[in-house]
């Protein structure tokens, strides 16, 4: 899959923009501030529909605008794709492919795989469990449309259990029909985490060894309370004291990631470089599983990832990068020095781009 051509009005700082992309590498440089997260952001909003850091819809159009529009012409395994967004204040936003709005945006979800590596990752070793839910969530829905629907259904019934919960509601029947149907959703949740973690530890441990050069392990332990309980009995065993707290204690929206290094959790141990060293490790696996699984090769959004790394790991980063496993990648720095030394290793087309001031220019020069 590769994005051909993308259209830019009022994203955050980039008020107009038309740039038309390699079908290898693009190569985004200039300082801080200018523009380039946003740039990847857009892409990243055409495959999921909202922001990488999830910013809201509202502030993501510019300050002085209305509206937002978005739009991406793709060329998916030989057939056009066109994906158009209007994002307007205080209005539900329209996303239609090929000129025909979806209608749910879950629809959407893995048309487009996309594996984006940035600086917020660090939320993913520093933040909470929510964080690695969402991880784990993302790449199997991406490539699994029977566990993004469960998923979804769990959540429906976990929003509708927790009103009735702090309404202080005792209807008997009624928390039994959400909680059966939490229960059978939440199984499915929680088989295909567990599988995806499984067969994910030992690509991801490849790629972290090959960056880093050294036989450091790193892993990932999947901790849910469905290992050793059925849910139906738990949920309503917990009824009493769920409805004190005013919230829903047991199932899957409680289970852990928990992300390791030599068998110690890697907040706790982990260096600068070694937690950067993880994070790329884990997203180049997740680009991995979903390439091996998905129907196309996703896209791979590289957002200034050689700050806080030795230039041992640059090399070994750009190494990989370069060659033939992977598709079309979009990358930016904040100088020419990494991006060359990329564009130098690979035998491939490529785009050079200045970003100033949210305006996007193609650069002629050849390395």
């Amino acid at each position: 899959m590769i994005l051909r051509k993308l259209s830019i009005l009022n994203y955050k700082n980039i008020l107009q923009a038309e740039v038309v992309f390699s079908p290898k590498m693009n190569c985004f440089f200039g300082n801080n501030g200018m523009g380039k997260t946003n740039l990847l952001d857009v892409i990243h909003y055409l495959s999921f529909c909202k922001s990488h850091i999830n910013t809201l819809d509202s502030q993501i159009i510019n300050n002085d605008q209305e509206m937002c529009v978005i739009q991406g012409e793709y060329d998916y395994e030989g057939r056009a794709e066109d994906i158009f967004c209007a994002i307007r204040r205080r209005q539900r936003k329209q996303f239609k492919r090929n000129k025909k709005e979806y209608e749910k945006l879950s629809e959407h979800i893995g048309l487009l795989p996309l594996v984006m590596v940035s600086p917020a990752d660090s939320d993913l070793i520093r933040g909470g469990s929510d964080e690695r839910r969402r991880f784990l969530d993302l790449i199997i829905s991406q490539q699994d449309k029977q566990y993004l629907h469960a998923l979804i259904q769990y959540n429906k019934a976990l929003l509708q259990r927790n009103m009735l919960l702090k309404n202080q509601s005792t209807d008997a029947a009624l928390y039994e029909v959400l909680e059966m149907q939490m229960s059978m959703y939440g199984k499915m949740v929680f088989d295909k985490r567990q599988l995806l973690v499984e067969s994910f530890i030992p690509i991801f441990n490849e790629y972290y060894q090959t960056i880093c050069r050294s036989t450091e392990q790193v892993g990932l332990r999947y901790i849910s309370q469905l290992e050793d309980r059925d849910l139906t009995e738990s949920l309503a065993a917990n009824r009493e004291r769920d409805r004190i707290l005013g919230y829903t204690s047991n199932g899957v929206h409680k289970d852990e990631l928990e992300m390791t290094l030599n068998e110690q959790l890697i907040r706790r141990v982990g260096s600068q470089g070694q937690n950067k060293t993880y994070l790329i490790a884990l997203k180049l696996a997740q680009f991995a599983f979903l390439n091996r699984k998905g129907q196309t090769t996703p896209i791979l959004l590289l957002d200034d990832i050689f700050d806080k790394l030795d230039a041992a790991r640059v090399a070994e980063i750009i190494k990989l990068v370069s060659g033939d496993s992977f598709g079309q990648i979009f990358i930016t720095d904040t100088n020419r020095k990494y991006l060359d030394e990329i564009l130098q290793a690979m035998n491939h087309d490529y785009a050079l781009f200045r970003v100033e001031q949210g305006e996007v220019q193609p650069m002629e020069d050849r390395v």
